[in-house]
């Protein structure tokens, strides 16, 4: 690790359970800052980073203390869809690059005495995003107790950043006057804080709770930092009156910006109004690293979303009036383009050498333990006696004294600790404690255990994600009058791309045609729902809303089972289970099973007995006593 500490350009290997533990020692050992980590995936960040702060006891993201790890997040949407990204997101891409390149620099305050991250995490797929305005957009709006506002032009600013100006707060982006009380909900806080004025001056900040509206405690002062990457500024008016004439397809969009309207997918549009290809690498200083996790995975997801973006704007050229492949700007840039804007040290984490000369971390990972006290007694009790630095990791304080109680039952006496941040000290101890997977590190005699390590089932993601699925052969061949298959409606004619406006949300459709003179206009965004069909010539289309497909469906299992259950009657129900029938009954012979009504498949009831028809008590009697 001393050869790889301080080096411009350098390469370690180290197996991928014990990456965060190395990458917490060699950020620790090393002074230059900020670190930015890149990962292939999302969800690579989001588990890296929160091991990150385990390991090396940094600051949550709320926190202004020093070792803050922050995650730099991807937009949710698909390039080219109409639909904005999630106002968080916005909020805490907008808040660190502001702290890595505002105009105190990537590594001073940014704010009121809060320092930049010294760690940033994000994915491939944020590092290759073009920046746009940001500098404009990034600003935050700054307010302190004794500060003197006028609320006509905060809120005309806030507004300009995105927020909504509703009757009552209550979710991120909204903001609310009521006389001289101003709430607002920050696109990076998890609560509300209310401005109350005394005059026009700020005479007390608190935080509020959204069921009830009331006060909670006083803050200090806040941070209020836009809702939307792409803002309606001058630069931004003068370039979409240009596209009016450039690009007649999209006049409606390119005079609703050149107004200065906001509205629903706007930052859809961003590759035609920004000029630049800017990235977050080039606002690094030369003091910086570039840490690139798995660089082969990283560069593969990096061409994925390339021919991702190239074959979802050669589906939609049609819709614009453009010839496929006609040079239509793209959201993301190529991985060639990552280092070239900034000077700052590279760092290359492989899971394997992939040569002598490589620089090597020797890891093994625990032997299987699948609930056995005595194999993890046997494990820790040979660790702990050459030495290591034992540390057992548990999810909650009462599996920390479970995990004690079964050592004890082996004989193993291992207390739970406050922390384990010293891990110079041989022996073991339980710590409370999320960790992904445990390793043994026999250089530096450190091992680390963890809940799955002992039971076997891994920690789940925050969110179920949707099975990745090719597309580019799918879009090349998709043509108007060509057959799908939707994975829940069945064989439908494609019908091709169109535009629609529901609920004032204006979205690109594709058309699916069924039977009976039926439509269903699916989003782009779930695509992966269809398949090409690839039966027969002429396909029977489905009927929209039968249960035809789902018979056929039925049939296909049974028949790719092959000799486990195809064309065999069900099994025999005990007797008991079977309907109690009368002998003369014409159905007598044939009960075999029971099969229950799911009941899921059941109409819901309109709303609860005592409840109206939104879930609230109705009201009876004089308005005094409701």
């Amino acid at each position: 690790m001393t050869r790889v500490v301080g080096a411009s350009s350098a390469t370690l290997a180290v197996a991928t359970p014990a990456q965060a533990f190395v990458l917490a020692g060699l950020i620790r050992l090393g002074t230059r800052r900020p670190v930015l980590v890149v990962t292939p995936t999302g969800a690579a960040a989001d588990q890296l980073a929160h091991d990150l702060r385990v390991f090396s006891g940094g600051s949550e993201p709320t926190d202004a203390g020093p070792g803050r790890v922050e995650v730099f997040p991807a937009w949710e949407t698909l390039p080219f869809e109409r639909v904005s990204p999630d106002v968080s997101t916005m909020g805490r891409r907008l808040r660190l690059l502001w702290e890595l390149g505002g105009p105190s620099g990537p590594s001073g305050p940014s704010g009121p005495g809060r320092p930049g991250p010294d760690v940033v995490v994000a994915p491939i797929k944020a590092v290759l995003q073009r920046l746009g305005p940001w500098r404009t957009a990034a600003r935050p709006v700054v307010v302190a107790k004794g500060e003197r506002v006028v609320v006509d032009e905060l809120v005309v600013r806030l507004v300009s950043m995105g927020y909504r100006r509703e009757s009552i707060v209550e979710h991120r982006g909204e903001l609310a006057v009521r006389g001289g009380i101003v709430d607002v909900f920050p696109s990076t806080a998890d609560e509300p804080v209310r401005l109350d004025l005394w005059g026009d001056e700020v005479d007390r900040l608190t935080r509020f709770d959204v069921a009830d509206q009331r006060s909670i405690e006083d803050v200090g002062p806040v941070e209020l930092f836009g809702c939307r990457e792409l803002v309606t500024d001058e630069v931004t008016r003068r370039r979409a009156a240009e596209l009016v004439g450039t690009a007649p397809w999209g006049r409606h969009q390119w005079e609703r910006l050149s107004d200065g309207d906001q509205f629903d997918g706007m930052e859809s549009w961003l590759p035609w109004l920004a000029d630049s290809e800017e990235l977050i690498c080039d606002l690094l200083g030369d003091d910086a690293v570039i840490v690139l996790v798995e660089p082969r995975r990283v560069r593969d997801r990096a061409g994925e979303l390339l021919d991702e973006e190239s074959a979802l704007a050669d589906a939609l050229a049609s819709t614009w009036g453009l010839e496929a492949g006609d040079g239509a700007p793209r959201l993301h840039v190529p991985f060639d383009r990552l280092l070239t804007g900034t000077n700052a040290g590279v760092v290359s984490l492989v899971p394997s050498a992939e040569g002598p000369d490589v620089p090597s971390v020797e890891s093994r990972g625990w032997e299987p333990i699948l609930g056995d006290g005595a194999k993890l007694a046997a494990q820790v009790s040979t660790l702990a006696g050459a030495g290591y630095a034992v540390v057992l990791c548990s999810t909650t304080e009462g599996g920390a004294q479970r995990l004690s109680g079964i050592l004890a039952e082996e004989g193993l006496t291992v207390p739970v600790a406050a922390d384990a941040t010293d891990l110079s000290a041989p022996g073991a101890r339980i710590v409370v404690a999320t960790v992904d997977r445990g390793f043994v590190l026999p250089g530096c005699r450190v091992a680390v255990l963890t809940e799955s390590d002992v039971t076997g089932r891994h920690r789940p993601h925050r969110q179920a994600r949707t099975r990745a699925r090719p597309v580019d052969g799918f879009f090349d061949d998709l043509a108007p009058g060509s057959y799908v298959v939707h994975r829940q409606h069945g064989v439908a004619r494609y019908g091709g791309m169109v535009t629609r406006t529901m609920g004032g949300s204006t979205r690109d459709y594709l058309l699916l045609e069924y039977r009976g003179g039926d439509r269903l206009y699916l989003p782009t965004d779930q695509i992966e729902l269809l398949t090409p069909y690839a039966g027969g010539d002429s396909p029977t289309v489905s009927r929209l809303g039968g249960s035809e497909w789902q018979r056929t469906r039925s049939k296909a299992c049974r028949r790719a089972r092959g000799g486990r259950g195809a064309g065999r009657p069900l099994p025999e129900a005990p007797r008991g289970d079977r309907p109690r029938l009368r002998p003369r009954h014409p159905l007598a012979g044939r009960a075999r099973v029971v099969v229950p009504l799911h009941r899921d498949l059941r109409p819901a009831p309109r709303h609860r007995r005592g409840q109206g028809r939104h879930g609230a008590a109705p009201a009876h009697g004089p308005a005094g006593l409701r």
